[in-house]
């Protein structure tokens, strides 16, 4: 009988002993982390990268859009109600190569942010658009980076003045 029992015990530590290599040859650290990565990117590759909307941590427009905290040193139309957006100038128009910069402070969260605004050239103006005159920390005009009474299309070789957009630049420090 205790032939028996040592050759079944001799027969379970080979298999045990197979088993456990052919785990160490296929489940091994660095096979762990091929077999890992590949899943990671195949579902990468095979996940449709869909919008979301990012409208919920921004800050809404309030009734009266000159009053919106970016346009605090604004002096000109509106490019969001002249066909264009609040960072954007209309189709058919060109940023304008020079800007006048204002430091405004974002309620949501207290901080100061340099906004520049670029004049939008080459088209005629809108009579719909909404113009604002929210001067804040205006300048003479012998301070030329923080006047805003300037056409700053002159620098465009089209100077027609169409709107102007707000474009966050950084933190004011």
């Amino acid at each position: 009988m205790t032939r028996l029992i040592d050759k079944l015990l001799k027969t379970l530590d080979k298999s045990v002993e197979t088993g456990a290599r052919t785990a160490a040859r296929n489940l091994g650290r660095r096979s762990f982390m091929a077999k890992a990565g590949a899943s990671v990117l195949g579902a990468a590759v095979a996940t449709p990268i869909l919008p979301f909307d990012r409208r919920a941590n921004a800050s809404e427009l309030p009734e009266d859009e000159c009053a919106y905290w970016r346009h605090c040193a604004l002096d000109g139309n509106l490019c969001s109600t002249s066909g264009g957006s609040l960072t954007q100038c209309p189709p058919g128009s060109s940023a304008s190569s020079v800007s006048w910069v204002g430091t405004c402070t974002n309620p949501d969260d207290g901080k100061d942010y340099l906004v520049s605004y670029n004049d939008c050239c080459g088209k005629p103006s809108v009579d719909s658009a909404t113009f604002c005159y929210t001067s804040e920390g205006e300048r003479p005009g012998y301070r030329m980076g923080l006047y805003n009474d300037i056409n700053w299309c002159m620098a465009n070789t089209d100077k027609g003045y169409h709107c102007t957009v707000s474009v966050v630049v950084g933190l004011a420090e």
